[in-house]
């Protein structure tokens, strides 16, 4: 006697708005533009949520401050920039593999609560939080890191089709958001006006989101891949 198939239950609306990719925001403050050589030293990651509606709102923030490796490189320029004190006796620093693996576990915990197979890094010039991102996890020996590798939505390119800006600062006070100058180059606060200006432009593309997403039932697609190998090529 064969069993009646399970339906499949529809992907909640975190999975169904970004095909099972869970965006986190990430900023890093570094010793210098070199992912290879240059020192990470701040590390911060912004939650994303979503209500029932599909509406996108900024959420917790984990920030950790990180002590260099062994020889890294630190440019002094660099230092003005963030004001950063790496050798602070009171700079409350974790070597790299403690910061990540808090960080990473925060953002397996969400992608279970809301059903997504991956995240998906969101960044004001991504691809350098991405590049410091993915050196530390090959320097720090990291097995599970829920990152895609390469993937990740700008909110540089966002802003400016979205407001005219690709300067994080500019594009956040026309956009009618907090931007305090003093607190700038910090992670946790570059990461949090980052999330607040990534949830504006999406919210406010969510008219054609829903039409994108009543085509894309029409033509009998799924909203997100249907196993974790999909899940790979956004």
């Amino acid at each position: 006697m064969s069993e009646t198939p399970t339906a499949q239950a529809p992907p909640g609306p975190m999975a169904g708005r970004f095909r099972g990719f869970l965006p986190v925001v990430v900023d890093v403050e570094t010793g210098g533009f070199n992912a290879a050589t240059d020192a990470l030293l701040e590390i911060a990651a912004v939650m994303i949520d979503i209500d029932a509606d599909g509406v996108l709102r900024r959420g917790v923030t984990h920030c950790y401050h990180v002590k260099p490796f062994e020889g890294a490189r630190i440019e002094p320029a660099a230092l003005q920039v963030n004001g950063i004190d790496p050798y602070h006796p009171l700079r409350p620093a974790l070597p790299e593999r403690d910061a990540l693996q808090r960080i990473f576990r925060e953002i397996r915990h969400a992608m279970r609560d809301y059903g997504c197979r991956r995240a998906i890094l969101v960044g004001h010039n991504a691809a350098f939080d991405l590049g410091f991102l993915n050196a530390t996890v090959k320097r720090a020996d990291i097995k599970r890191n829920p990152f895609h590798p390469f993937s990740c939505f700008d909110t540089a390119t966002l802003a400016g089709a979205g407001l005219g800006q690709t300067v994080l600062a500019k594009a956040a006070m026309v956009a009618g958001l907090e931007w305090d100058p003093s607190s700038a180059h910090s992670a946790s606060y570059d990461a949090e006006r980052t999330a607040e200006l990534f949830c504006l432009v999406c919210n406010r593309l969510r008219e054609s989101f829903l039409d994108a997403q009543a085509r894309t039932l029409a033509l009998g697609w799924q909203t997100q891949p249907s196993d974790p190998e999909a899940a790979e090529e956004p």
